[in-house]
């Protein structure tokens, strides 16, 4: 895909739902870990139930995937972001945080960001570095890390530790270069490509959670519930929403996510599970409000004088 990014009001109306979608899945996912459920087969499950709605539904519509045939070259593609932009990075964080503090894995999704802004530089049209969107992207990601708090750098004391920091870092790699290499896609059905990228996610992570953790457990009510939601809600649902905002908006914007996660996961926590608010949850959201409009001057001054 080689046209320019279009950042519209429904790119930033998608943007605000995934943040939001994706702040909430924290709480969601304490809830099935509580009931039982091991994190390699949490990840398994939910990648698979969305590939299950998602296929139901690309079936149903009956569209190609490729407006033409595919080369190698694009098949290979597809294959790998099926793998790094889910199936690789779920497997790394649900390894990683084992060993590591939540506020370290928070700092690490926040990175993405970082991380995305200089891939894209040169290998996406329409979305070049400059000093201005660097410097945004630079103070977003000191107000997360000031949400956060010093947990962000504090040390579990587990001897695998490092190994699961290196873990959660390559977890936001991998979203980074899946980003990246799914805007470069020719044009292609974004439910198609939706269906397809789960089911090749869940035909890693099967095999996966069957040899690290054996059978799976038999969901009660409750538990089976909370995977349908997980399917559903911010697996499917959000992976479509994600493919239109790279896919139009480009991966540079889309990574404007990553901030808001953070921000949504204190404020629903504090909300529905009565956890207790940073003092620096202002000033926090302060400088990624900030960083969001210096790095999005352009799109900003659009949307509001059209």
């Amino acid at each position: 895909m080689n046209s320019s990014p279009q950042i519209t009001p429904l790119s930033w109306l998608m943007v605000a739902i995934l943040g939001l979608t994706w702040g909430g899945t924290f709480m969601v996912t304490k809830v099935a870990l509580a009931e039982g459920m091991p994190p390699f087969w949490l990840a398994a499950s939910r990648i698979s139930f969305a590939a299950l709605i998602m296929g139901a539904i690309w079936v149903f519509l009956s569209r190609p995937l490729f407006s033409e045939k595919p080369s190698t070259s694009t098949k290979r593609d597809v294959l790998i972001i099926g793998g790094i932009s889910s199936a690789i990075p779920f497997c790394l964080l649900a390894w990683g945080q084992q060993y590591v503090t939540s506020g370290f894995a928070g700092v690490s999704m926040a990175a993405v960001a970082l991380i995305v802004l200089p891939l894209a530089h040169f290998t996406v049209q329409g979305e070049q570095m400059t000093l201005r969107k660097t410097i945004g992207f630079l103070i977003g990601f000191v107000g997360v890390v000031i949400l956060i708090g010093a947990q962000a750098f504090e040390t579990t004391g587990a001897t695998l530790e490092t190994y699961g920091r290196i873990a959660c870092v390559l977890a936001a790699a991998c979203y980074a270069v899946g980003s990246i290499l799914l805007r470069r896609l020719p044009t292609v059905d974004p439910i198609g490509l939706a269906t397809v990228l789960l089911l090749i996610g869940a035909a890693m992570t099967i095999p996966v959670a069957w040899m690290i953790e054996g059978y799976p457990p038999m969901p009660t009510a409750k538990l089976f519930g909370v995977l349908a939601f997980l399917g559903l809600i911010p697996t499917a649902g959000a992976n479509l929403l994600r493919v239109l905002v790279v896919r139009s908006a480009g991966p540079v914007f889309m990574s404007l996510v990553n901030y808001q996660v953070p921000v949504w996961s204190v404020v629903l926590g504090a909300l529905v599970l009565g956890e207790a608010l940073p003092k620096s949850l202002l000033l926090a959201m302060s400088l990624i409000l900030a960083g969001v409009a210096l790095s999005q001057y352009g799109a900003l001054k659009r949307l509001f004088t059209r």
